[in-house]
């Protein structure tokens, strides 16, 4: 899990050209949007797309589900595990 944590922070840096960011600035419990890193809507949008691509998982765009799994990297990363399993 560790391993996919990584990978996750680095498609967030590498997909918002978060540039002046590295995989250690980013907590794996802190908020991704509005509070914590400050991601906004066209940001889910891109890092939503990016993570479909790279992690070959369905995201739905509507759900109130998918707004908890964009809440921190620990739980995208819970949410990967379960859609690969």
């Amino acid at each position: 899990m560790t391993e996919l944590k990584v990978q996750i922070k680095q498609l967030i840096i590498s997909s918002l050209d978060l540039e002046d960011m590295t995989t250690a600035d980013i907590a794996d419990d802190e908020a991704l949007f509005v509070d914590g890193l400050g991601l906004d809507s066209i940001d889910a949008l891109e890092l939503g797309l990016a993570i479909k691509k790279q992690f070959d998982v369905k995201i739905d765009a509507n759900s109130e589900q998918t707004k908890a799994h964009f809440a921190s990297v620990n739980s995208l990363a819970n949410f990967i595990e379960q859609a690969r399993s």
